[in-house]
């Protein structure tokens, strides 16, 4: 899933995934755990991300190996790749076990559009929703009941340096991968259920 921060990522990638029977990883949420927890990766990763800052395109290739590692097959990645060396590392990786990239999803939307939805934007402690706050009854994660709270690092200040960081590095993948005839793109403020729907029938063009 390629996207600039706040476009429904998280959301699609779930939705797709339960509907076509795949795992799916949110790398944001991975590394949030790993905060929480107070892990060495962890340690790391909570500086450079409450500044809205990108890990090393290493650190995150070892992470994610070690996901794909216990995956299996059919999975759908959420936040991975970020840059050409990450893309790289995953095609090495694919091919290595006789496997390939099938889509790549992209999901277009103003920078207006994803500034007030930042401002809106809770996720679940306990099994990494996120969405909207007006989604929730009494601040109840819609999902498992749990309270959703602010994301620490949803400031306007994170998002504008995160979504630089999108336009210098995650936004020329998307060339690549049309070049490769195998890219997905939606309007990304359209309503959910439409977005999900048009990228549903779009996988299922290049299946």
């Amino acid at each position: 899933m390629i996207g600039p921060p706040a476009s429904g990522k998280g959301t699609q990638a779930r939705r797709i995934a339960d509907k076509l029977g795949l795992r799916y990883l949110s790398t944001g949420a991975l590394l949030r755990e790993h905060m929480e927890n107070g892990t060495a990766i962890g340690r790391m990763a909570g500086p450079i991300l409450n500044h809205g800052g990108y890990l090393p395109d290493s650190c995150m290739c070892e992470i994610v190996e070690q996901w794909l590692e216990n995956s299996g097959k059919g999975w759908i990645l959420d936040g991975f790749p970020r840059s050409q060396a990450q893309a790289d590392f995953l095609q090495q990786w694919l091919g290595e076990r006789s496997q390939k990239l099938d889509a790549a999803v992209f999901l277009k939307a103003p920078i207006e559009i994803l500034k007030d939805r930042i401002e809106g934007r809770v996720e679940c402690p306990g099994c990494r929703w996120s969405g909207g706050r007006a989604e929730l009854t009494g601040g109840a994660c819609p999902e498992c009941g749990e309270m959703a709270e602010t994301r620490g690092d949803d400031t306007l200040e994170n998002f504008l340096s995160r979504h630089q960081a999108y336009e210098n590095y995650a936004k020329p993948l998307v060339e690549s991968y049309l070049q490769a005839g195998i890219l997905c793109a939606c309007d990304a403020t359209r309503p959910r259920d439409e977005v999900t729907g048009q990228l549903l029938a779009a996988l299922k063009s290049l299946s």
